[in-house]
């Protein structure tokens, strides 16, 4: 089974509200699949000082191939300076959840 055609595009937000916005502007645009958000604990250096901060962890399961659309919409509507944007590579995977998700993902003619 060909996997490559997909990937888990992770954000992180520090409001909620937002974070429930970019998960359904993305969805709604059917850029991605599903959306899971998480509250989690991030520990990172910014402007050369360490910090922590309770922040939303956003996961969300997309076309590899939608990264770029999907990393606009992200920025577009995020309030960080520089907003993480990273795509995971599915490597493996239940052959029904991704045929659920290539039906959830498709726009018309990609």
């Amino acid at each position: 089974m060909d996997l490559s055609g997909f990937c888990v595009v992770q954000t992180t937000i520090d409001d909620e509200i937002r974070a429930e916005e970019i998960a359904e502007a993305l969805i709604e645009r059917k850029l991605a699949a599903c959306v899971q958000i998480a509250l989690v604990t991030s520990h990172y250096v910014w402007k050369d000082a360490p910090a922590k901060e309770k922040e939303f962890l956003l996961s969300a399961k997309a076309r590899t191939a939608d990264f770029d659309l999907l990393a606009a919409a992200i920025r577009e509507l995020h309030s960080y300076e520089t907003p993480e944007i990273i795509a995971l590579p599915v490597v493996a995977g239940a052959a029904a959840y991704l045929d659920w998700a290539r039906r959830a993902t498709e726009r018309g003619a990609q």
